[in-house]
Formats: structure tokens, C-alpha cells, sequence
């Protein structure tokens, strides 16, 4: 029997009588499309599983589903918000230009990426077109919710010991909507979730900075906020 995953079992209670309606009420709800978290899941059917995940509608329009990459058993796990473009079309995250500005400031921060783990709050690219262009659109509260036990199960796996949340979308996915990244940037908290769970800027953020200076002025407090998790590497 298939293992839904805790996220996407339901308990019905004890409703009114079982009539023809709430019966076909019922069957709607447990046809709706829902991820499927394999049994004893490992990161390779993890990856294969979600390429079939219908959980939103966000299939609809990607190229594919973008999951996770980097280190089997890495100590640091950076989370995102959603695949841009880039990683929609190649199926890996993190490989369009802000996946190469935290290539550079991870660099810079004295860590190795390959030894870490680099994943998304959202597996499919949400955009709008612009023109010829595909732009970023930012993902809803119910994509965000149908993409939770991926991310779970990701974490579940992985067990690393720092859990490192790029921007606010990925921040509140996992530390609850009221979380301001403004107010605890950089700040090493204790969580469920893994030993420790940060939250900083996404480097997408940086590269829509105004200017030249500020640009880096703010790649330098980034560069800062990945040296406090460089102990766990």
C-alpha cells in the first residue's frame, strides 16, 4: 500500500450519515492529486518519485521537476525559494546566475558546495512571460504547502546539521509566516528540523541591487552570513 507521507493523510472523522453526496464529497477529495512518498525513501527515489508529483498545478507550465542536488550526507543544506529559468530547462538547482553568485560568495565564505546540499521550498519553475522572456513569478502559499513533503523527506534523509534558508520564501516555509528575515538574518537557531536552521537574503536579491556599490556591500554581508555555518562543513 502506497505511503502518502504524513503531509498528505487525512482523517475524516465522524461526519454525517453516508450519503450519495458525501460520498462523492469524500471521493474528490482523496482523487486529488498528492505527492507520493516513496516507502523508505532514499535521495535517488525521492528525485524519481517528484518527477511525477501533479500535488499543484505547477506541471503544468515547468519543463520538469527541479529537485535537490549536492552531497549524499552533507553537514549544510541550503534552501530556496523555486528554480529560475536556467535550472528549469537543465533540471538542476541553483545553475542560472543567482546559483553562480552563491557559487562565488560560498568561494569567498571558505565553503565547498560540493560537500553541501542545494534544494528549493518549490520543485517547479512558477513564471509569467514577458515578451519572449519566461519571468519569475513568486509561488503561493498552497504551491508552497504542496511541495512540503518533498522538502520533509529531503530533510528527513539528508539529517544535516545546519539547515540554511535563502530568502523569504524558503524562511517561512519552514519557520512559520510571521518570520522576517529583516529581523534574525544570519542568526543560528535551534530547530526541529535539523541542530541548527539559519535564514539570510536570497543572492537573487543581490543581483537586483540598484547599483554597483550596493551590490557589494551586500555580496559582503552575504559572504559574512555563509562564514557562521562554514564550522559545520
Amino acid at each position: 500500500m502506497p505511503n502518502w507521507g504524513a503531509a498528505v493523510l487525512h482523517s475524516y472523522g465522524k461526519g454525517p450519515p453516508c450519503t450519495s453526496m458525501h460520498l462523492n464529497a469524500v471521493a474528490k477529495r482523496v482523487d486529488k492529486p498528492r505527492p507520493l512518498i516513496p516507502m523508505n525513501p532514499t535521495l535517488e527515489s525521492l528525485r524519481q518519485a517528484a518527477k511525477n508529483c501533479r500535488a499543484c498545478d505547477l506541471w503544468r507550465t515547468g519543463t520538469q521537476t527541479v529537485f535537490g542536488g549536492g552531497a549524499a550526507h552533507p553537514k549544510i543544506m541550503f534552501v530556496g525559494e523555486q528554480p529560475g529559468n536556467q535550472e528549469d530547462i537543465e533540471g538542476k538547482p541553483f545553475v542560472g546566475p543567482a546559483g553562480k553568485l552563491l557559487d562565488s560568495a560560498l568561494e569567498e565564505a571558505g565553503i565547498d558546495r560540493s560537500k553541501t546540499y542545494v534544494t528549493n521550498a518549490v520543485k517547479h519553475f512558477k513564471w509569467e512571460p514577458r515578451g519572449k522572456r519566461r519571468i519569475h513569478k513568486k509561488p503561493n502559499a498552497a504551491e508552497i504547502n504542496a511541495c512540503r513533503p518533498w522538502l520533509d523527506a529531503e530533510i528527513s534523509v539528508l539529517k544535516p546539521q545546519v539547515i540554511v534558508c535563502l530568502g523569504a520564501t524558503a524562511a517561512q516555509a519552514l519557520l512559520g509566516r510571521d518570520f522576517r528575515v529583516t529581523q534574525h538574518r544570519g542568526e543560528l537557531m535551534k530547530s526541529p528540523l535539523a541542530p541548527y536552521i539559519m535564514a539570510t537574503v536570497h543572492p537573487s536579491s543581490i543581483l537586483r541591487a540598484p547599483d554597483e556599490e550596493t551590490r557589494h556591500a551586500e555580496m559582503q554581508r552575504f559572504i559574512e552570513d555563509l562564514r557562521a555555518v562554514k564550522k559545520f562543513v
